[in-house]
């Protein structure tokens, strides 16, 4: 149960909350879909093209890398919905349909057919450094914005990291 003699009393005054971003909400959430769409279209495209990587996937540890595959596209697909959901939830739309998508990618069409392991891997991790790049451009570009919109691309960063690192070590060396 709460005290109410020494719980924090609520102020009604706007000048008295705390300020979590710079400039106005519309400018705010402005600024947060120009970040966060391109993360959310990558994210999409990763989904989609680590999915085909699934599919195709072929080599001595097929089932490892098929079974990392489908993990890799689930994450992807969460935290395009995050991504998106915190852009939609500042007010705005994003656009993560697919003809967007295909047009504002980065992502290379992966090749049609069966892959050795090695070559899915590579063109997979290819699209998760162009995710990177855009989840690295959020971060920045959220840093002085909005600091809780920069934490979810944050959170995405962590994320992609381990997932490179995961595949990536199916095919190093030393």
């Amino acid at each position: 149960m709460t005290d109410t003699k020494t719980a924090p009393k609520k102020t009604t005054k706007a000048a008295d909350a705390p300020k979590a971003t710079k400039g106005s909400s519309a400018d705010v959430a402005t600024g947060v879909a120009q970040f966060l769409t391109p993360v959310v279209q990558e994210l999409v495209a990763l989904a989609v093209n680590g999915k085909q990587a699934h599919w195709h996937v072929r080599g001595v540890n097929f089932i490892a890398v098929h079974e990392l595959l489908d993990e890799v596209v689930a994450h992807a697909q969460g935290w395009a919905d995050e991504a998106a959901e915190r852009v939609v939830a500042l007010g705005l739309p994003v656009d993560g349909r697919l003809k967007s998508v295909a047009d504002k990618s980065g992502a290379v069409n992966p090749k049609l057919g069966f892959q050795p392991y090695d070559e899915a891997i590579a063109d997979v991790v290819a699209q998760i450094d162009l995710a990177t790049e855009k989840v690295n451009d959020a971060i920045e570009g959220l840093e002085d914005l909005d600091p809780a919109s920069q934490d979810v691309a944050i959170e995405i960063r962590r994320g992609l990291d381990k997932d490179r690192w995961f595949l990536f070590s199916h095919v190093a060396v030393k």
